[in-house]
């Protein structure tokens, strides 16, 4: 039944329960809504990010890779130097499990070599009736852990006196594998303390930019846009020349990190720019500035960290050109030189077209490069939208 329309100029019907007031009857949420409500900045981010099934993925690659650093020496089957005159350019080997038709566990079969008298190449052919068990937690080739102490535990081990190359070997006969594994430490430390510098100048230069604003914005946009008119690999080969060649190999790390970091900050010192200028009308700026906090206190306390979780992606994803960066520089022979190995330098064993056509597994390093640059770029894409949970 309808209630009846009321004649023009009369007032609307109003109708009020006379029902005791509940506050929650109406407004009672379900239980995933009190948890998303009560729920943490962080905890939010994590949800979402969670979500984005590559990037979680891409994490924990990454987090696997960053923990094999810590423990290279034991992973590699062999010593970094080590090297193997009997077995120079041999190709990778294949694990097997059966021999004759029974399980035998993880093994290769033994190779023989021949010298080809009119190439001069090296051939290798597998002797089934050679068969070598790749040991597990074995002692092989002694190493020196982080510098501090010696051992010789490895995870695992080729036959005693086998070969195992699962990965070949290059022209000193080394093992490509255990050089990735060792190089993996220094070109994925490399854009981590790289992009630390970047991100301690991008926040400070930045920072002061977008708070400040007036001559010393102007001065400091037009010294970003200055850089980013040179083009990257120019820049980074004339700073490389420059460092004289007796500096010692940790001094050239540490000078090719410092060159990586100081031409990446522009475009973080840019993003903290743009976000303080908006910020700094706000008004718990303003209450800030009139109890008398300083500039540096209102950007490091206040502005910055309202925008930190963007900023971390931003970083994220700055890491590859990094390790593409030293990769460039090593691979030219102006970055990293031995006895320091890292990707880049690994590389620079395949610079001729008849030794990438005759040994192209020495094009193996490229792999890991390839890999951690898509999972870190992954990663940044699920950080950034983590950032903003409400979106």
């Amino acid at each position: 039944m309808t209630s009846p329309i009321p004649a023009p100029g009369e007032p609307l019907p109003h109708y009020v329960s006379t029902a005791p007031f509940d506050p929650y009857s109406v407004e009672e949420m379900t239980e995933e809504q009190v948890r998303v409500n009560q729920a943490s900045q962080l905890r939010l981010m994590w949800w979402k990010f969670k979500r984005h099934r590559l990037a979680l993925a891409s994490g924990i690659f990454l987090a696997v890779l960053y923990g094999m650093i810590l423990v290279s020496e034991f992973l590699a089957p062999y010593n970094l130097h080590t090297r193997n005159v009997d077995f120079i350019y041999a190709p990778p080997q294949r694990i097997h499990l059966f021999h004759n038709g029974a399980f035998v566990g993880p093994f290769v079969y033994g190779r023989t070599m021949t010298l080809d008298m009119d190439t001069l190449k090296r051939n290798y052919a597998e002797n089934p009736a050679d068969v070598e068990p790749i040991r597990f937690f074995c002692r092989g080739d002694s190493y020196r852990f982080w510098g501090l102490f010696e051992s010789n535990v490895h995870l695992f081990c080729p036959a005693e006196g086998g070969q195992l190359f699962l990965l070949g070997t290059d022209r000193l006969g080394r093992d490509v594998l255990s050089r990735i594994i060792y190089g993996a430490r220094i070109s994925l430390t490399i854009g981590l303390l790289g992009i630390t510098v970047s991100f301690v100048l991008g926040i400070i230069i930045g920072g002061l930019a977008g708070y400040h604003g007036g001559v010393f914005d102007l001065l400091v946009q037009r010294l970003i846009e200055v850089l980013q008119s040179i083009p990257s690999i120019p820049l980074w080969l004339a700073l490389a020349a420059i460092m004289p060649a007796t500096w010692s190999p940790i001094l050239i790390y540490l000078g090719i990190t410092v060159i990586l970091g100081l031409l990446d900050w522009t475009g973080l010192a840019r993003a903290v720019r743009s976000k303080l200028l908006a910020l700094r009308e706000e008004d718990y700026v303003l209450a800030a500035q009139l109890m008398g906090a300083r500039s540096g206190r209102i950007i490091g306390r206040h502005l910055v960290p309202g925008f930190m979780s963007h900023l971390i992606a931003t970083a994220t994803i700055s890491i590859p050109g990094m390790i593409l960066g030293e990769t460039a520089l090593s691979f030219l022979g102006l970055g990293l030189r031995p006895p320091i190995t890292s990707w880049g330098i690994l590389l620079t064993e395949a610079k001729s077209v008849s030794v990438i056509a005759f040994y192209p597994w020495l094009l193996l390093p490229t792999i890991p490069v390839i890999l951690v640059i898509l999972a870190f770029n992954f990663l940044g894409d699920g950080l950034r939208d983590a950032a903003d949970p409400y979106k």
